[in-house]
């Protein structure tokens, strides 16, 4: 006769083990690096600090030198934002990591989530204007209703 253990990798049971927080380099997405930094150093979990880099489409980019700027841009953004984050590790006693993701902004933070099997998922709120009517990244998550989300303003 055959024990069937169950391996499956289970969410939330004990508190979260990896709290992922997206960044962008805004205000919002700093202030909510800040809030899963201060989460993760309670519960002792891992702090996934995730950017995701956007997809320029085929055709925006009209010959190399666009492209190559476009790369230059995005490099410098992560560094930006990395340096940020650097920042961030030494107001609390954390393990943390910093992950860049590329695809939109939704579809990035699902794919590190599930990736880095995320227990939580902390975003800033939407500082575009047009989110409050279209609807916003962390609303997209909320609503997936795969992981707690925490919107911080």
């Amino acid at each position: 006769m055959t024990e069937h253990v169950n391996t499956g990798f289970e969410r939330g049971t004990d508190g979260p083990k990896v709290v992922l927080a997206g960044v962008d380099g805004s205000e919002s997405s700093l202030r909510a690096a800040a809030y899963a930094a201060g989460l993760a150093r309670r519960q002792n979990a891992l702090l996934a600090l995730v950017y995701v880099q956007p997809v320029v489409p085929a055709g925006a980019a009209l010959g190399a030198p666009v492209a190559d700027t476009t790369g230059e841009i995005a490099e410098g953004l992560v560094a930006e934002i990395r340096a940020s984050a650097e920042r961030l590790k030494g107001i609390y006693e954390v393990r943390w990591e910093f992950h860049t993701f590329r695809g939109d902004p939704y579809s990035g933070l699902v794919s590190a989530a599930q990736e880095l099997m995320a227990d939580a998922v902390v975003v800033g709120a939407s500082e575009q204007a047009g989110h409050r009517i279209v609807g916003s990244v962390a609303i997209r998550l909320v609503k997936a209703g795969r992981w707690p989300v925490t919107v911080v303003p």
